[in-house]
């Protein structure tokens, strides 16, 4: 009798852990979960820890409530100009509200972000636009970037999804469109270089020509003062021999014919034609 009880107490108790285990359930934090009974929605919000439901009758659904990347593929988008740039985005979500998420996706990842890729893609292709590619690959963007995150969130409420954060990774001209830039870019830095080697020239050209009239105007000075100072050496030095020859004009006058003399005759020869009279030779025929 013994052993029959605690075989009964036994087989009740794994039936009722049984039944525990398949009506208990656990909705973790990092978690959203949703309770379908015969295939209909009857509870989407559920707070962290223990709930049951019923077996066979009620299925839970579950979603992870934790932050989400979309790494949308790059795309081509069309500026103010008329001009293509490559835009690389990315974009920051979580689920909201389950329900909704369900309905509209299935709850399958893959269509809730082929879904939110279609309209980051509209918001980003209707908001580039409108502005020039200045503004594109300017700080400008972020005023961009900030437009259309406001817009995905707005189209992206229906799909039960909150849009954290869209950001740029990169945003590129297209090949062809890249070459004529920087060929464009190329040509207006060739531009202005021989512009500043012009300038440039022009400036050494004026220093120059400063340099010059500098030049010409100091050795102007320089030779008006050496007249200056010659013709006050040579008023000085009149005015010395006026004085020496006026203190004995006929010694001074002698002296003066003894230089002319050792000038004449240190030149060599022997031989000098002059006339008997000449006053080249006044003190030699005149001993006195």
């Amino acid at each position: 009798m013994n052993t029959g009880k605690l075989r009964l107490i036994g087989i009740a108790a794994v039936v009722i852990l049984v039944a525990i285990m398949m009506t208990a359930f656990t909705v973790d934090q990092r978690e959203l979960a949703i309770k379908k009974r015969l295939g209909k929605i009857v509870t989407s919000s559920y707070e962290p820890g223990l709930h049951f439901r019923i077996p066979f009758v009620e299925e839970i659904i579950r979603f992870d409530g934790r932050l989400q990347t979309l790494d949308a593929p790059a795309k081509e988008y069309q500026t103010k100009e008329k001009k293509f740039v490559v835009v690389d985005s990315f974009v920051k979500w979580r689920i909201k509200d389950a329900e909704r998420y369900y309905l509209s996706t299935n709850g399958d990842l893959l269509n809730a972000s082929r879904l939110l890729s279609a309209r980051v893609n509209t918001a980003s292709r209707d908001e580039f636009a409108k502005h020039p590619i200045q503004d594109a690959i300017s700080e400008q963007r972020k005023t961009i970037m900030a437009v259309i995150a406001e817009n995905v969130a707005a189209n992206s409420s229906e799909l039960g999804i909150e849009i954290i954060d869209v950001r740029v990774k990169k945003i590129d001209f297209p090949k062809k469109l890249s070459e004529a830039v920087f060929r464009r870019m190329r040509t207006e830095r060739e531009r202005r270089a021989k512009e500043l080697r012009a300038e440039g020239k022009e400036a050494a050209s004026r220093i120059h020509a400063g340099a010059d009239r500098a030049k010409i105007e100091i050795l102007a000075n320089a030779y008006r003062e050496a007249e200056i100072v010659r013709g006050e050496g040579d008023a000085k030095s009149a005015e010395t021999y006026a004085s020496a020859f006026n203190q004995d004009a006929e010694f001074y006058a002698f002296w003066r014919s003894l230089q002319s003399y050792l000038k004449a005759f240190d030149k060599g020869g022997d031989i000098m034609m002059l006339k008997p009279d000449s006053s080249f030779l006044r003190y030699l025929n005149q001993p006195k």
